[in-house]
């Protein structure tokens, strides 16, 4: 978390699954968009409390402050997010879902 000592940073590659992809082109089509901005997206981020933070992966933090960034501007309601993730609860495991 922002400044704060974590250890050493592990490189390498790794195959992303196809949801970090759609979160990862989220990202660069509402920044484009002028949505939110990089910087707004980071703070989101650095704004999770510790123990969610450590919790959710790199791509989880991602569509965490995304979300939370297009609330506060009023592109989504808190509502629609629910509807959305009231939806993918009911899916089949392992289901892509029709509706994106």
């Amino acid at each position: 978390m922002g400044g704060l000592p974590a250890g050493p940073v592990e490189p390498g590659d790794h195959d992303y699954q196809l949801w970090e992809k759609r979160v990862d082109a989220l990202m660069v089509l509402c920044s484009r968009k002028r949505m939110f901005t990089v910087d707004e997206l980071r703070k989101g981020i650095e704004a999770l409390p510790p123990d969610a933070y450590d919790r959710m992966s790199y791509y989880e933090r991602w569509i965490t402050s995304i979300t939370n960034a297009l609330i506060h501007r009023g592109v989504i309601s808190i509502d629609e997010v629910r509807a959305k993730l009231a939806d993918i609860e009911t899916r089949p495991p392992g289901s892509a879902g029709g509706k994106a």
